[in-house]
């Protein structure tokens, strides 16, 4: 008997899997996103702050540049995330994917640095899906998956691309002053939303659109 992959459909998993990012936004669980641009780590610091229980970092073991676990104070426990160093995209994704498959985990990221074939990502997809299935069995959240990529992104077949990047207050009385963080936040695309953008503020522990 051969088998074929399940088609996707948006309302398989009930509103009670959307995972809120800020304020109105939220991420569908059971999916992959995209998180692009120059401050896509602190998006994901931000989404951390939102959810609890561990953490799966995956990282370029070839590349300098990566999370600073303490930079998440602020944000989150940063003994939450449990890091995992790959030597190689192709491992990065097969990590992600067989994270994602076994439901144990609720958030998993993987901090890339090139853009994935549309292959990978529906082979994530189909993961994410496979392991809420095991994760609502258990009584868990599905699984919810992260790519970080650089620049604008532009991954094919995710759920959601965004896109976050530093900017300054408008308020003239804050000119000289050391103020609260700030971000432009653009949602680029989504299956079930339009392109958006907000102002995302960081004050005290909270972050607010």
């Amino acid at each position: 008997m051969s088998t074929q992959p399940m088609p996707h459909d948006p309302h398989r998993f009930s509103r009670a899997t959307l995972q809120p990012l800020a304020k109105e936004l939220g991420l569908v669980r059971a999916r992959v996103h995209e998180f692009c641009g120059p401050a896509r780590r602190s998006l994901a610091a931000v989404l951390m702050g939102q959810t609890t229980g561990p953490v799966l970092w995956i990282f370029a073991g070839w590349q300098a540049e990566r999370l600073f676990p303490d930079g998440l104070h602020g944000f989150t426990d940063p003994g939450r995330v449990l890091f995992a160093q790959a030597r190689r995209t192709e491992d990065m994704l097969w990590t992600m994917e067989e994270a994602l498959r076994s439901g144990a985990i609720a958030l998993i990221f993987a901090d890339l640095v090139d853009i994935p074939a549309m292959t990978p990502v529906r082979r994530l997809h189909l993961a994410a899906e496979q392991g809420a299935l095991v994760a609502g069995q258990a009584g868990r959240l599905a699984p919810l998956g992260i790519i970080l990529t650089p620049h604008i992104g532009g991954a094919a077949g995710i759920e959601s691309r965004w896109h976050i990047r530093p900017t300054l207050s408008q308020d003239p009385h804050l000119a000289h002053t050391y103020p609260e963080p700030r971000w432009q936040l653009e949602r680029l695309r989504a299956r079930l939303a339009p392109p958006a953008q907000w102002i995302l503020k960081k004050s005290g522990a909270t972050t607010a659109l």
